[in-house]
């Protein structure tokens, strides 16, 4: 037996809050995307030994977070969406509002000049099979949503037409288990990577991202500086939970409202606990001394990569504020940094932050 891990490609960059009909217009991956092909490459580590990608950019980066050598197949490519391919689907029910409509309970009914789904079902097995033929062993198969259910269809026992109720989350996978005469059954749908996060994958996940040089040194330094004043402090902080999340707490800082943003990230990557450090970096509510706490401080007392004193830090920053909502949410995260180092010089017995 044989096993082939059928993967949906990584979020594309879209915009957020929008919605695009997206076939054959071809949109790389984002930030979220980059991260979820790196967890994917994590997750199916020694378990393949050929990767297999749709020729849309998409899905060539997914798979080369497994492999650098990817083996394109046109057959692969996403079913074309026609007249609505590309386009956001707001503008969609403007220009076609019955068909829209009409969609809403039957999804299955076709839009202007796209592609057969039982037409493109064939075409999707065919590369399947030509993907098989060409390799020994385990394979990925990087694709897209369509083509990964309509894939799955002969394998479940369920028509072309049913597909669409198979849920498929980007970044997620599926795993076929292939005979000696190219039948296949289905072992799983939809399964997204379960990794533990840590340091190293965190440091991995933060280059994957991609956010900038000077924002790669800036987090690294908080991480630094987190361990630092988390060492000094007689209270039991995770650590490894402290330092992942610090590296990860600007993985967003170009897109407003990036700290939410970030955490929203590591949400849909299965991250709950990071997210909830990365959500409240920027804007601290009253609270316990505790990780969330530590990550803020250590955000505060890092001045590009370097450590700086807090006041030095925040003239700084003053600058930046172009109105007097800006300044008086300014002044509040000072006083919050104020307060948490008079808590922590105290609980330290020292000057920890000066």
């Amino acid at each position: 037996m044989r096993k082939l891990y059928l993967i949906r490609h990584g979020r594309p960059d879209i915009p957020q809050g929008k919605r695009l009909c997206l076939g054959r217009t071809d949109i790389p991956l984002g930030p979220l995307g980059r991260m979820q092909a790196c967890l994917l490459g994590q997750e199916l580590a020694g378990r393949v030994s050929r990767v297999f990608s749709s020729p849309l950019s998409r899905a060539v980066q997914t798979a080369e977070g497994i492999s650098r050598e990817v083996t394109v197949l046109e057959g692969l490519t996403e079913l074309s969406a026609g007249d609505w391919d590309g386009l956001d689907f707001a503008e969609i029910a403007r220009r076609w509002p019955a068909l829209y409509a009409a969609r809403g309970e039957n999804p299955n009914l076709p839009i202007p000049a796209a592609e057969d789904a039982v037409a493109g079902q064939q075409r999707f097995l065919d590369a399947v099979g030509e993907a098989m033929g060409a390799s020994d062993g385990d394979i990925a198969v990087a694709a897209h949503i369509s083509v990964n259910q309509l894939l799955l269809c002969p394998g479940l026992g369920i028509s072309p037409y049913e597909a669409r109720q198979l849920r498929l989350p980007y970044g997620s996978y599926c795993q076929l288990e292939f005979d000696d005469r190219g039948g296949f059954t289905v072992e799983s749908v939809g399964r997204l990577p379960n990794l533990a996060l840590t340091p190293e994958l965190a440091e991995k996940l933060l280059l994957a991202a991609a956010p900038g040089e000077r924002v790669m040194a800036h987090s690294r330094a908080v991480a630094k500086e987190a361990l630092r004043i988390a060492g000094e402090l007689p209270l039991a902080l995770d650590k490894g939970l402290l330092e992942s999340a610090a590296l990860l707490h600007d993985i967003a800082r170009s897109q407003p409202a990036h700290a939410m943003l970030g955490g929203q990230w590591l949400r849909e990557l299965g991250y709950d606990r990071a997210a909830e450090l990365v959500e409240s970096h920027h804007d601290r509510e009253s609270g316990s001394l505790d990780e969330r706490a530590v990550l803020y401080i250590a955000d505060k007392c890092i001045r590009e990569d370097r450590r700086v004193r807090l006041i030095e830090r925040f003239q700084g920053s003053a600058s930046r504020c172009k109105d007097r909502d800006a300044l008086e949410a300014h002044r509040r995260r000072y006083d919050a940094a104020l307060a948490l180092k008079e808590e922590i010089n105290r609980m330290g017995g020292h000057e920890i932050i000066e």
